[in-house]
Parts: structure tokens; C-alpha cells; sequence
């Protein structure tokens, strides 16, 4: 099991593998993996307050969130019970945005702590699960809604889905808009450094996919949707960009031992990857200059140092 997992004595980092030399630049050589918490269910959505120098992220059938802080290295407990919590983001404001598998809603954690519901039905129908979400320059808020919060009582309560698997979108006023549909189980989602393409991972398609969407220049339409990654035998999860529009995406249940993180450029050609003793689900940058990636890997959180910066907002 993965409690027997220990850092690598060894710079650079062998578990940091360039696949092709365009990995090479984002490669510190002097920095590792680090395994800062551990002892959890299925960690999920990582987000960061940099304000408070802190990583929120879910434990989806554990029904609780964490808090792991910087400077003392410590976790506490965020929130419990957290509604089976997945997915996490900040607004523009700085408030926190989760996706809940069990009140199948999203919501905003205010200030002062009270909870904000951002959306919960479409069409007078109850979503399904949201899952992840990302919140775009406008203050519009994208999230995926698939099913795997119902279909059962493990990370959340069964139910039959009475709306197709969908991608959203909630704007400034708070209407909330069907933006991409036809996508077998939608996952995690995340938009290009100038907010030009949406990303959407199809994670119930065979094999499983990567989507880009184009967005239109009224900020609000997709199209030209299309294959920007196969997976093949891999199950990319949740992923957030770099700067230069790299992709960094949770990866598991391929070949042995490449659990981890996968990074594909822009043109969906996979340039490097982190391996993990156990499967990634979401990542996210942070660190005092967002160049410290946040790993959610199944029963642990793991960290690393890279040589760019994660986008603002992301």
C-alpha cells in the first residue's frame, strides 16, 4: 500500500520523467515529490488560497474537506460533513465553489461562512452530481455533471439521473445555460491561458478522451468541439493549464507504474510525467509564486516545484 512510500533520495527527482525535451525547461532539478498528508478515501479537487497560504481539497466518500497549511505543515478538517464534496475552485471574489455529490448542487462558501447555492436543477430537473468546475475571467462559473454521485450510496445517494450528462454554465446573474452536451460522463474541465478553448475530459468514452472546444468571441458559445487527447488505456481525471498552455492532468489506472500526472502541450502530444505510487485524480498550482503543483492522488496529497506558474484563477 502506499503508506510505505518514501521520497527519493536522489536529485534530480527520478518519478519526474521527461518525455520529450520540451519537458525538459519545466524540470527543477533540485526539487522532489513530497507526500504532504495522507491517510484518506479518495482526495479530490485541490484548490488554493493564497491569501491564506492554504489547499482545500475533498475526500469524496470520506464526506469531508481538508485544509493543509503551508507554514506549520499541518491539516485540519475544513468542513465535515461536506455533502460529498468533489470539486473545488475560487470565484473572483476569492470565495470557494464545490461541486456536491450529495445535495447534487453547487455551491459558495461566503466570508462569513454561510453557504450560497449556485445552482442545483436545470430545466426544472435535478442535476446529477456536479463534479468540477472552473470559473472563467467574466465571473461566469463552468462545471461537468455527471452521474457518478447516484449511482450509489458510496459518494453520494442513488438516484435516477433525470438530465443527460452535461457541461454548464452559470453567469453574473446567475441563469444557468447548457453549454456542451452529447459527452459521455463529462469530468474535469479547464479553460486555455486566454480563455480561447475549453478543455473537457470525456471519461466514460472508450478509450477515453480529452475534448477542446473553441470559444466563441462572445465568451458564452462553443464549438468546433473536437479530440484533442486519447488516452488509450489511461484515465486522465481533473487537470489544470500552466502559463504556456500546457496541460497537467491527474492520470491512473493504465500501465504500471505510470499513476501520477501527465503533461500533454498544447497540441495534445504528451512531453512529460509524474509518477505516483497510487492514481491521481485533480491537481491545481498554488504556492506563494503558483509554481508549486497540488497532486490529489487517491488516499494522498502530494506536492512538487516546477519551473513555471500555474495560470491566475486556474
Amino acid at each position: 500500500m502506499s503508506t510505505e512510500w518514501t521520497p527519493s533520495q536522489r536529485y534530480p527527482d527520478p518519478s519526474v520523467v521527461s518525455i520529450t525535451p520540451a519537458f525538459d525547461q519545466y524540470v527543477l532539478k533540485l526539487a522532489k515529490v513530497e507526500r504532504l498528508a495522507t491517510g484518506y478515501t479518495w482526495c479530490e479537487g485541490p484548490v488554493w488560497f493564497g491569501d491564506q497560504r492554504v489547499l482545500i481539497w475533498s475526500d469524496v466518500p470520506g464526506d469531508a474537506q481538508y485544509r493543509w497549511d503551508e507554514q506549520s505543515g499541518l491539516v485540519s478538517t475544513f468542513r465535515k460533513p461536506s455533502n460529498h464534496g468533489n470539486g473545488n475552485t475560487r470565484d473572483r471574489q476569492g470565495r470557494l465553489l464545490t461541486c456536491e455529490h450529495l445535495s447534487r448542487r453547487v455551491i459558495r462558501i461566503e466570508i462569513d461562512g454561510t453557504h450560497t447555492v449556485i445552482a442545483d436543477s436545470f430545466n426544472g430537473k435535478p442535476l446529477n452530481s456536479p463534479n468540477d468546475i472552473v470559473c472563467k475571467s467574466d465571473g461566469s462559473i463552468w462545471f461537468s455533471d455527471p452521474v457518478f454521485g447516484i449511482l450509489g450510496n458510496y459518494e453520494g445517494l442513488k438516484a435516477e439521473p433525470q438530465l443527460e450528462s452535461n457541461v454548464y454554465r452559470v453567469d453574473a446573474d446567475g441563469g444557468i445555460e447548457l453549454m456542451a452536451e452529447g459527452i459521455n460522463q463529462p469530468n474535469g474541465l479547464a479553460f486555455s491561458p486566454d480563455e480561447s478553448i475549453l478543455y473537457v475530459v470525456e471519461s466514460r468514452s472508450e478509450p477515453r478522451r480529452i475534448l477542446a472546444f473553441d470559444v466563441a468571441a462572445d465568451g458564452c458559445t462553443l464549438e468546433n468541439r473536437r479530440v484533442l487527447i486519447d488516452a488509450g488505456v489511461g484515465t486522465p481525471d481533473g487537470f489544470r493549464l500552466d502559463v504556456d498552455g500546457n496541460l497537467w492532468c491527474g492520470w491512473g489506472m493504465g500501465e504500471a507504474g505510470l499513476d501520477g500526472v501527465h503533461v500533454f502541450d498544447s497540441q495534445g502530444t504528451l512531453i512529460g510525467r509524474i509518477e505516483l505510487p497510487e492514481r491521481c485524480a485533480n491537481v491545481c498550482f498554488g504556492g506563494l509564486h503558483r509554481n508549486r503543483l497540488f497532486m490529489a492522488a487517491s488516499t494522498s496529497v502530494y506536492s512538487l516545484f516546477v519551473n513555471t506558474q500555474g495560470v491566475a484563477g486556474g
